[in-house]
């Protein structure tokens, strides 16, 4: 009885979330859905012997991931080669006509979603294996992440067409995405609760598929669209049109905006009417598919390179918008590249508001004569990355003067050395290679101000980097303990003690992150200063110039370098991946009886060293400043005490204590 009652169960359940999240039209209310699934979650937990794989009760898997093991596709995923106009459409056509002369086109459209494409694997009906697109050949193994979103079935719905489909290898091939309203839904619970907002919906449904722990994917509102369907005998799918027709009828959700068409001039109207149309989709798009429908003469066509001949991309054009250049600041990167960032007035792109972008080196400056004070038009790259597309000549300031490179990056690192070499179009540090400045910025992430790692000291740091375990800050935590013991320096307690202590601050103060990725100009209390005012790392991350000078003890030069630093794609990337992860920053505004008191320390104290001093205001809700200014309250003077400071604190009136009477303060 409780078998068969488990059997109706799962199947009206899994019907009424094929009406859900294919057809959008339920039949019932949640109420209902959730009292019946309640219902079968009590008979499996009372008989576990009714658990089967597709239950809807087991989406969800109760272990961790260790890690993505490496799947090699049945047949390549494929890149499209892009166009964009209609000239370059009949060009493909005229290439297509060549190679098949007097054949008939039929042409298939549809919507090209922006999201991370992944391929279902079904062994008769019932959902094995979930690959994404890796390089095209070689994906990850995401099936315990993917079983989570709710519209993938866990097995394909009986079908008395396609019933040949539930038997043998079924591949469904699509996009996972997050639409726009569940990411703007997410991201204000996130500003609510103090947390940094995600970036874009493609990134986050990235990020979040690379999650180990699926429990952590089951919270975040993913859905999957099918595009393509494979069966190991190509006839049973004759046409793009017939797999859609079979991925609605085996219960996978698929784009219902797809459409074929015999003439160009349709397929024109088709993409003309969705670059108009194409806010109001429910996700982000940056073009069209349109595929030879006829899948033999797809293959007949046969491919160049990594790109077939019987399919193409159609991208619509970027967005643009004017904004006046206020400033262009140079960033230096990982690898010692010095990087040009456009500093603009705030503009919205896309959708999306931008404030500065990448020029990429001294070449294209000039190329486009970018010159601070011009008024240029911006564009979104693939609606992404903002670009510097043009200058508006007619709008440039009398005074203006071409921006020179090597004089800029003098005057803003007065203490560094360039060098271009050869036919490099990027000027870098001099003498200092990559691995050098990446092993100097790991010691600084994990140094007692920052991370406070304390077994990632510098003779590990070099292992790490020279073993090639340590490509950027973030890989630090990808670490394993097998991967250490490999290393002549780690022995089993050793690997243990650092994968442990790495594991410890994935979530760090804000304050102590911010510190240590190494911003030019921002040391221990200016990152206490920027976190304080700002509460997240989304909110620093976007802010402006001007919302950045705001900051008490921030001026342009200090504002320009944290916009810089934010702006450089590697910058973000390297956000991206902390977030992928799992890294989570934590803000806690520091309280305390010192709240509004400001101390400098000179000469040395007895009792603990500066550092520790510092740490001991902060906790207390004190500010610890380097130098004595006018809103200095307490001068703490230790041993060899200079005497330029005391001058300073007589002459504003700071109040200058010994280090007993400092001790005092702590302790009362």
């Amino acid at each position: 009885m409780s078998a068969r009652r488990a059997t109706e169960l799962r199947n009206l359940l899994n019907q009424y979330s094929y009406e859900y999240h294919v057809l959008d039209e339920p039949s019932v209310s949640d109420a209902v859905y959730d009292g019946l699934m309640r219902e079968l979650r009590a008979l499996e937990t009372e008989d576990p012997s009714l658990v089967t794989p597709d239950s809807p009760t087991q989406r969800v898997g109760n272990e961790p991931l260790g890690k993505f093991t490496k799947v090699t596709h049945s047949r390549p995923m494929i890149s499209l080669n892009d166009v964009f106009d209609r000239a370059e459409v009949e060009a493909w056509v005229e290439r297509m006509d060549k190679l098949l002369p007097g054949a008939r086109h039929e042409f298939f459209c549809d919507i090209k979603k922006d999201g991370l494409a992944c391929a279902l694997i079904y062994q008769d009906g019932v959902l094995v294996q979930a690959v994404t697109r890796g390089d095209g050949r070689v994906g990850e193994d995401v099936t315990m992440n993917v079983r989570t979103i709710q519209n993938v079935p866990l097995r394909l719905r009986g079908s008395a067409k396609y019933g040949d489909f539930l038997q043998g290898r079924t591949e469904v091939r699509g996009e996972i995405v997050m639409y726009k309203k569940d990411f703007e839904a997410l991201n204000s619970a996130r500003t609510a609760a103090a947390l940094p907002p995600f970036k874009n919906p493609r990134n986050l449904a990235a990020g979040t598929i690379r999650q180990l722990d699926p429990k952590l994917v089951a919270d975040r509102p993913l859905r999957f669209v099918g595009y393509d369907l494979l069966r190991d005998d190509p006839t049973e799918v004759p046409t793009n049109m017939d797999a859609y027709r079979a991925l609605s009828e085996l219960g996978v959700y698929r784009s219902p905006e797809a459409s074929v068409f015999t003439k160009l001039d349709d397929v024109m109207r088709f993409v003309n009417d969705w670059d108009k149309k194409r806010h109001d989709l429910p996700y982000n798009t940056d073009g069209l598919v349109v595929k030879v429908n006829d899948r033999a003469q797809y293959d007949a066509l046969g491919s160049v390179g990594k790109n077939p001949r019987g399919a193409i991309a159609y991208k619509y054009a970027a967005e643009q918008a004017t904004t006046v250049v206020r400033d262009i600041v140079i960033s230096i990167g990982r690898t010692g590249a010095a990087t040009p960032v456009a500093v603009f007035d705030p503009v919205s792109v896309a959708g999306t508001t931008v404030q500065h972008a990448s020029l990429h080196n001294a070449d294209e400056i000039a190329r486009k004569d970018i010159r601070v004070g011009d008024t240029v038009v911006i564009f979104k790259a693939g609606d992404i990355i903002p670009q510097v597309e043009s200058v508006v000549v007619e709008l440039r300031p009398k005074n203006s003067k071409p921006f020179d490179y090597e004089h800029e990056l003098a005057a803003q690192y007065p203490e560094l050395e360039f060098e271009r070499q050869g036919d490099d179009v990027v000027y870098r540090v001099k003498g200092a290679t990559g691995p050098l400045l990446l092993k100097k910025a790991v010691e600084h992430f994990a140094s007692k101000g920052a991370l406070d790692i304390d077994t990632l000291g510098e003779k590990n740091v070099v292992a790490l980097v020279d073993a090639g375990l340590v490509h950027d800050l973030a890989d630090i935590y990808t670490i394993t303990k097998e991967q250490l013991l490999e290393l002549d320096r780690f022995a089993d307690i050793s690997a243990a003690k650092l994968v442990d202590a790495i594991a410890r601050v994935k979530t760090p103060p804000l304050e102590r992150f911010v510190y240590g990725l190494g911003i030019r100009h921002v040391g221990t209390q200016t990152a206490i200063d920027l976190v304080n005012h700002f509460g997240s790392l989304g909110a620093l991350q976007h802010a402006t110039i001007d919302q950045l000078e705001a900051v008490d003890g921030v001026g342009v030069v200090v504002a320009e370098s944290v916009a810089a630093w934010f702006a450089d794609e590697d910058s973000e990337q390297l956000l991206d991946k902390f977030e992928a992860l799992g890294v989570r920053p934590h803000f806690e505004k520091k309280t305390g009886k010192l709240n509004g008191q400001s101390f400098v320390v000179t000469g040395s104290l007895e009792s603990m060293d500066r550092d520790e001093a510092a740490e001991k205001i902060r906790n207390l809700g004190g500010t610890f400043q380097s130098t004595v200014a006018k809103d200095t309250t307490y001068l703490v003077a230790g041993g060899k005490v200079g005497a330029s400071k005391l001058k300073k604190a007589e002459a504003y009136g700071t109040k200058i204590i010994d280090e007993a009477a400092f001790l005092h303060i702590l302790a009362s």
